[in-house]
């Protein structure tokens, strides 16, 4: 199995489309820097391994979605330059108030070493603010 910077991308979206969490924290760098956009609680740039996997990650999930329903996440595209990678990705879930959660989400991942040194995410902010924060 190659470590290509694609392979690494692909195989973290993968590792969160089934909830592998042990495979989700080997994906990161232990000073990953992922940034979110916009100006919702979540955004920001997030820096370490741990803060990123429990604190962004995590209680996003966590405390934002309803556990007893699934969480869908989809890679619907993906393209590598160098240590450069855009994912392109679906994610679907029903909300903590039961509101569908339906986004397309992207990202700049950069690779070095087998593993994930930086993302920048992209979003549809105003539909995550609708449904993940309504008020």
């Amino acid at each position: 199995m190659t470590n290509t910077p694609k392979t690494v991308v692909t195989r973290y979206v993968e590792a969160v489309a089934a909830g592998d969490l042990p495979a989700i924290r080997a994906s990161f760098a232990p000073d990953v820097e992922w940034t979110y956009p916009g100006d919702l609680p979540l955004s920001g740039t997030w820096r370490g391994r741990d803060t990123v996997v429990d604190d962004f990650l995590g209680a996003a999930a966590g405390k934002l979605f309803d556990t007893t329903q699934p969480v869908v996440i989809k890679l619907t595209n993906i393209l590598a330059d160098g240590d450069q990678v855009f994912a392109e990705w679906t994610a679907q879930a029903t909300a903590k108030s039961g509101v569908a959660y339906d986004n397309r989400c992207g990202g700049v991942f950069t690779v070095r070493d087998g593993v994930i040194v930086a993302v920048r995410e992209y979003l549809d902010t105003d539909h995550a603010r609708q449904v993940l924060f309504p008020g």
